[in-house]
């Protein structure tokens, strides 16, 4: 068995992801050929390779995996890559990523500027946000403040965070200001929201509750293969509302004894899992072709079947599709076999 696992990570080391292959213009086995020798390309940085695995469940992503694994940082950077042959009518740029990488679905949300407006010139702050969130992308900013952001859930939950600091030295201003002028009604109530809004993700006054914000997927995986860090005390109560790709771990004191220093012990251990998780782990989606319950069966029965061979993959079935969450060694062996 450490041999086995030795060798798959080995594999998933040599491994990269190609996203942008043009689909459906010709023969899989045509695609994979011109694909090995773009790869295989001195003026492409390639080397030999040993395997491509193409088509995938993911339209236009194929699998490339090299015999020698510096190969793979040396296909890595290379600015771009730019599929062509002659059995192509054009050059197709070709995106590649390293397959160890996170691959979590990223998250889109709608920030609403319109809080700060009275303090700063938005399309200011914007730009300002823009720096420092350079893995992000942003749509246009609407009249009534409003952007739209999307990007990966580390790279949004920094930027909530820098708001969120934003939004504390108002507050603070504010209430500096509050002895020498009143504020208008608007701006109040407008700051009084974001105040709300933030209370979610801070421990309010008494330190006696805590809020995580989690990617759904870790969460599952860690209430899976790690319940014991949600195992509290009866002085302690954990719970937990999910939001799609987001869920929000709630840590509050219910003892008869205040303790706020055993709520935020609780809240670092959750956080310090999850960050760990976040970063070995990555999610594949096996669709059903066809939804019919025998498909479906047969889908579920192999991922069964495969299971005990994989016992840190968690499996998560839905009426259209399959989750597989794991390390990215187990995940590439696992969904090649079902």
């Amino acid at each position: 068995l450490c041999a086995q696992a030795a060798g798959q990570a080995a594999k998933s080391s040599r491994t990269v992801v190609i996203a942008g292959v043009p689909d459906g213009l010709l023969q899989d086995d045509v695609m994979t050929d011109i694909l090995i020798i773009h790869f295989q390309m001195s003026k492409n940085n390639g080397g030999d390779v040993e395997e491509v695995m193409y088509p995938t469940r993911k339209k236009g992503v194929a699998y490339v995996t090299f015999e020698d694994e510096k190969v793979v940082e040396s296909v890595l950077k290379k600015d771009e890559h730019l599929l062509e042959d002659k059995r192509l009518s054009r050059r197709y740029p070709l995106k590649v990523t390293r397959y160890c990488e996170n691959v979590f679905s990223s998250v889109t949300s709608v920030l609403n500027m319109s809080v700060f407006k009275d303090q700063f010139v938005l399309e200011d702050l914007i730009q300002e946000i823009k720096m420092k969130s350079a893995a992000l992308s942003f749509g246009p900013l609407q009249s009534n403040g409003h952007i739209s952001v999307q990007g990966s859930f580390p790279a949004i939950k920094l930027l909530r965070d820098f708001l969120l600091l934003k939004a504390k030295s108002l507050s603070e201003k504010d209430k500096r200001e509050e002895g020498k002028s009143h504020l208008r009604p608007k701006r109040r109530l407008q700051q009084h929201r974001l105040s709300t809004e933030a209370g979610n993700f801070v421990h309010d006054a008494d330190g006696e509750k805590q809020a995580v914000v989690l990617d759904t997927d870790v969460y599952h995986y860690m209430k899976y293969f790690f319940p014991r860090t949600f195992l509290v005390n009866y002085d302690l109560v954990i719970s937990n509302i999910t939001e799609g790709d987001i869920t929000t771990v709630y840590i509050e004191n219910a003892g008869s004894r205040s303790d706020a220093g055993l709520v935020l012990k609780v809240r670092e251990k959750i956080e310090s899992r999850s960050v760990k998780l976040h970063n070995a782990l990555r999610k594949e989606r096996i669709c059903f072709e066809k939804h019919t319950r025998d498909e479906k069966r047969r889908y579920k029965w192999a991922c069964e079947s495969l299971k005990p061979r994989y016992p840190y993959v968690l499996i998560i079935p839905y009426d259209t599709h399959i989750d597989v969450i794991g390390k990215s060694s187990d995940i590439f062996d696992f969904t090649k076999e079902v």
